[in-house]
């Protein structure tokens, strides 16, 4: 039987040795420490390009092998463009060029923020969020494989998994009872060759860590992970946007053209009391600057316009911010 081959004559041994090579460069060159070798999740890699060529690059010389939210970029050569500038800039890996435009596009970080990276391995966006937090700020990546030590004493590394309530307490303590002011995840999947599956797994991965930033983050925190697109992100996407104030997706362009990865960002935490559409009973507790009655509801303020102080009125909330919310009155 003939072995098989890719649109550019390389048979799946050819495409091991390649990414193999690739690795271990990688790691001379970028510092990722503990790329993957294992043959099998290569050899499931050339299948899932042979079925899916449109999720993940132009040949198997850059299949992009999945690794705790870094991939490998085939060749790694000279040619690409954010590989050179890692390298030059002295950055563990290229996808911190992704946290860069991620941050330009959608403001995550602000000077003595704490960052939580979740699937930190091996540091690139922790170098990133360091530089971003400055000396104030406190930067806390997870991962359950090693990360050498960066060179900030603003970062603290945890290793273990975030599915384990042990590594999920070790986490709390470090972030302490004020919370983080943001939280990230790169992670993704082994990858099985299956898009559907790879794509569910992701989804399940980004599940987990919006889990994190609801526990971490107080109001008006932000959160960011990444996903592959496909049939239950509207689903994700739903379920950021209700604890959140908006959300929106962004495509970096360090992300390779073909691939399917993007980031759903969730723009200020909301943990109100109250939602939109809800409708109650209240009096007004006080008029605001503005002149707009407020009602207080477990110490969250909403603005109700037309009245006053002492009114005894129905509401129905219509709009709710991560500290402040408005309501109109329902006509009786």
């Amino acid at each position: 039987m003939a072995s098989q081959t890719n649109r550019n004559g390389e048979s799946v041994d050819d495409v091991v040795s390649i990414i193999q090579d690739v690795q271990a460069q990688t790691a001379d060159r970028v510092g990722s420490t503990e790329a993957p070798t294992a043959a099998g999740p290569i050899r499931r890699a050339f299948q899932f390009r042979r079925r899916y060529p449109q999720h993940g690059g132009d040949s198997a010389r850059h299949q992009r092998v999945a690794h705790a939210g870094e991939c490998s970029d085939g060749r790694m050569s000279g040619t690409d463009e954010y590989y050179n500038r890692a390298k030059q800039e002295g950055y563990r890996t290229r996808s911190a060029y992704k946290l860069k435009q991620l941050d330009d596009a959608a403001g995550l970080f602000g000077p003595g923020n704490v960052v939580v990276d979740l699937g930190a391995a091996p540091g690139g966006w922790l170098q990133v969020a360091a530089e971003e937090v400055g000396e104030t700020g406190t930067v806390i990546g997870v991962d359950f494989q090693r990360i050498d030590e960066l060179d900030a004493d603003t970062v603290e590394t945890i290793r273990g998994d975030m599915t384990d309530e042990e590594t999920k307490d070790r986490l709390r303590d470090r972030v302490g009872a004020d919370g983080a002011d943001v939280v990230l995840s790169d992670m993704a999947p082994d990858m099985t060759g299956e898009y559907s599956v790879d794509h569910a797994r992701s989804v399940h991965l980004a599940r987990q860590a919006l889990d994190v930033a609801t526990e971490l983050l107080p109001a008006g925190g932000d959160f960011a992970a990444k996903v592959f697109d496909g049939r239950d992100l509207d689903d994700l996407r739903a379920d950021v946007d209700a604890a959140f104030e908006y959300v929106r997706t962004v495509h970096p362009d360090a992300s390779r053209d073909a691939s399917s990865e993007l980031y759903l960002v969730g723009k200020h935490r909301i943990t109100a009391p109250v939602a939109e559409g809800e409708e109650f009973d209240a009096v007004v507790d006080d008029v605001g600057s503005e002149g707009d009655g407020v009602v207080k509801v477990d110490g969250y303020a909403l603005f109700v316009p037309g009245t006053e102080t002492g009114d005894e009125v129905r509401i129905r909330v219509t709009d709710v911010k991560p500290n402040f919310g408005f309501a109109e009155v329902v006509a009786e």
